[in-house]
C-alpha cells in the first residue's frame, strides 16, 4: 500500500514534469521564431538604411554637378540653406 502510493505520487510528478517540460519546449519554440521575425525585421532595415544612404549620396552629387554647371554657365543663382532661416509668410 505504502509502496503504491509512492509510486503513484512519483508517477504524478513525472507526469507534471514531463507536462512543464513539453510547455517549455513550445515557449521556446515560439521565442526562436520571435527571434527569427525580429532579425528578419533587423537586416531588412539594415538594407534599406543601406539603399538610403546610396540615394542620399547621389543626390548630394547631382547637387554638386547642378551647381558646378550652373557657375559654369555664369547664371546668376542663389543657394538658401532653409535651416538657417526663420519661416516667412509671403503671403500677405
Amino acid at each position: 500500500m505504502i509502496k503504491d502510493r509512492l509510486c503513484r505520487e512519483y508517477v504524478e510528478e513525472i507526469e507534471r514534469l514531463r507536462d512543464s517540460i513539453i510547455e517549455l519546449e513550445e515557449e521556446i519554440k515560439e521565442l526562436k521564431m520571435q527571434l527569427r521575425l525580429k532579425v528578419d525585421e533587423a537586416n531588412r532595415l539594415a538594407i534599406e538604411n543601406t539603399s538610403l544612404r546610396h540615394k542620399l549620396e547621389l543626390m548630394k552629387k547631382r547637387e554638386a554637378y547642378l551647381i558646378e554647371l550652373i557657375k559654369k554657365l555664369g547664371v546668376p543663382f542663389i543657394i538658401v540653406n532653409e535651416e538657417e532661416f526663420e519661416d516667412v509668410n509671403v503671403d500677405e
